[in-house]
């Protein structure tokens, strides 16, 4: 969806409105944004975006999170919506500001995200001479946005952001971008209420209703239920964004099946249930593994068949029949063929199977089976040397925080991720908010600082590594200034961990550019921005620097220096099966 501006009739006029009022086309975005119930934004100002800028001065109930790089900023928005499940919105000026938001619009793309980016252009008359700081970046973004606008006219600013906030949030969610020339921001509009002004409840957005599941599909997956002897609930991303959680749990109890969740699940289902499996995956437990694909049915509940789930397709749970339940047609049979389509919003549709659900086969010989697999195969790791370990310092971690009523843990991308996947246990969704399929170092901190302003009553934690902490660190300034205090653990091996292990297995051993020059004093970096920091060397001193950091209310990082050659395990290797799954080599 690319267009200049959308036709006010096609978004649809109020009627009976208020009487306009006089206003600017900035104005009337921030004015938009409130109705739809927008509470946080992120940004950074520059020229061609200053009349929001100053209309944001003027006086609005949004708060303004004030980022030190646009990236940072689009991350923040990003773990906001993943967080609340509310639109994100970030403000960026034109050229090097718009551009900077690639990376977070790509990854709101890839984990399904809703982010709605609201970009200031030149002067209109100015589009298309190159003009300082001009950039096309609703061409630039064309690939990676549910929708995108040009809008040169300001009398169809409202109509446009309120259109784009709730494309955000609809169907599939995702990401969308208004860019508006810096004319029109500043322009005198009639502003009319939507509704009389009314603004959304807790900024919940107010999507199109969801096409709801055929019925005979439904009853098409009840009966395959019934019917099965292996069957496995692998549960993706789209149950989180669905709020189907509860009803996959209640699917699973009735059909006794056992439940395997993809990286953006983790916590949908309550990790403690004695169903939940954990995550397969090229990282994931064996158990998980071979339960996916030793299974005869399994159902996909807004799972994307990933190829870091599927390793080889061809082989891939050979003998599964597949139920894909999933509100995007454009996913289900796109990697696996599904026998059984439900196409439709998610939740309704798996509370639907469960209630037709009679009498399933008896599932317990299988429940023991993949129980066995996971009491056979542990998740392991070296414990021999007097380096710290990248899983230890976790496992101190999880019990550090245990005591925490609600805890949101954010990573970056890379050994550490996985780890903290394996290792961090997570009771609710959207506790666990990590870069999926874009895989994008430096998330960490922006989206523990995201979060923080989304749940201020949270305790949240970011586990990150040395290489992706040194993408994003600046932000700390932005986490003190804003005082919006969060935790870091920086599992610091003085490299790039993930390249490293796969330059020795796959490359011969020849390592090339892992490690970063000049080395950084972690704790010194992040004092310069204002932060407390410790740096942990020993096992014995992990217990005292969590606890002071998880106490002291302020911004906190730790510098824990681990062995630096650790493998990450268990693994399938690329280009693999799934059921090929690696493990430590000390087993």
């Amino acid at each position: 969806m690319i267009q200049e501006s959308p036709a006010s009739a096609a978004l649809g006029a109020v009627p009976d409105s208020p009487p306009p009022t006089p206003t600017t086309g900035a104005d009337a975005i921030l004015r938009v944004l409130e109705e739809e119930g927008a509470e946080v934004c992120f940004g950074i100002p520059g020229g061609a975006i200053l009349p929001l800028y100053d209309a944001l001065a003027r006086g609005t109930s949004l708060r303004h999170v004030l980022a030190c790089h646009e990236q940072g900023a689009g991350h923040m928005a990003e773990a906001y919506a993943r967080a609340t499940g509310r639109p994100g919105v970030v403000f960026a000026t034109s050229g090097p500001g718009a551009t900077n938001l690639v990376t977070p619009i790509a990854d709101a793309q890839m984990d399904s995200t809703p982010l709605v980016c609201v970009t200031g252009q030149v002067r209109a008359e100015l589009i298309g001479t190159q003009a300082f700081q001009e950039c096309d970046i609703v061409g630039v973004t064309r690939p990676l946005v549910k929708g995108s606008w040009l809008v040169r006219d300001p009398a169809e600013l409202a109509a446009t952001v309120r259109a784009a906030y709730r494309l955000a949030a609809s169907g599939r969610p995702g990401p969308v971008l208004v860019d508006v020339p810096r004319d029109a921001q500043a322009a005198a509009v009639e502003w009319v209420p939507a509704g009389g002004g009314a603004r959304g409840r807790r900024g919940r957005p107010r999507p199109r209703p969801e096409k709801r599941a055929s019925e005979r599909d439904v009853l098409a997956v009840a009966r395959a239920i019934e019917a099965a002897e292996r069957p496995v609930l692998y549960v993706g991303g789209g149950a989180v964004a669905a709020a189907a959680g509860p009803v996959v749990a209640r699917l699973a109890e009735a059909g006794g099946i056992p439940v395997v969740t993809t990286l953006m699940a983790k916590g949908v289902v309550p990790e403690s249930h004695p169903l939940n499996f954990g995550c397969p995956g090229m990282h994931g437990g064996k158990w998980a593994n071979w339960a996916l694909n030793m299974a005869d049915l399994i159902v996909a509940v807004g799972a994307r068949f990933d190829d870091r789930v599927t390793g080889r397709v061809e082989e891939f749970a050979p003998a599964a029949k597949v139920a894909h339940f999933d509100v995007d047609p454009a996913e289900i049979g796109k990697i696996r063929h599904a026998e059984l389509p439900v196409l439709g919003d998610l939740r309704d549709a798996v509370a639907r199977t469960r209630d037709a659900l009679a009498a399933p086969a008896d599932s317990a010989a299988w429940l023991r089976l993949v129980r066995g697999w996971r009491e056979r195969f542990p998740l392991r790791y070296a414990t021999g040397g007097p380096g710290l370990r990248g899983p230890q310092v976790l496992e101190h971690l999880a019990a550090a925080v245990a005591g925490h009523e609600e805890v949101i843990w954010t990573t970056g991308v890379g050994q550490h991720q996985m780890w903290a996947m394996q290792y961090l246990p997570c009771e609710r969704p959207r506790s666990f908010l990590t870069s999926g399929g874009h895989g994008t170092m430096g998330f960490g901190l922006p989206a523990a600082i995201g979060a923080r302003a989304a749940r201020p009553e949270a305790t949240v934690v970011c586990v990150d590594g040395d290489g992706s902490f040194l993408m994003t660190c600046q932000e700390l300034g932005t986490a003190v200034a804003e005082r919006l205090p969060v935790v870091v653990v920086v599992l610091d091996n003085g490299g790039l961990g993930m390249v490293r292990q796969w330059q020795e297995m796959f490359y011969d051993g020849r390592l090339s550019q892992v490690r970063p020059a000049p080395q950084a004093d972690i704790a010194a970096v992040a004092r310069g921005f204002g932060a407390r920091a410790f740096t942990v060397r020993i096992e014995g001193e992990l217990c005292a620097a969590f606890g002071a950091a998880l106490a002291c209310g302020e911004t906190c990082v730790l510098d824990v220096k681990v062995e630096p050659g650790e493998r990450l395990y268990p693994m399938i290797e690329p280009g693999a099966a799934a059921v090929d799954v690696r493990e430590h080599p000390g087993t």
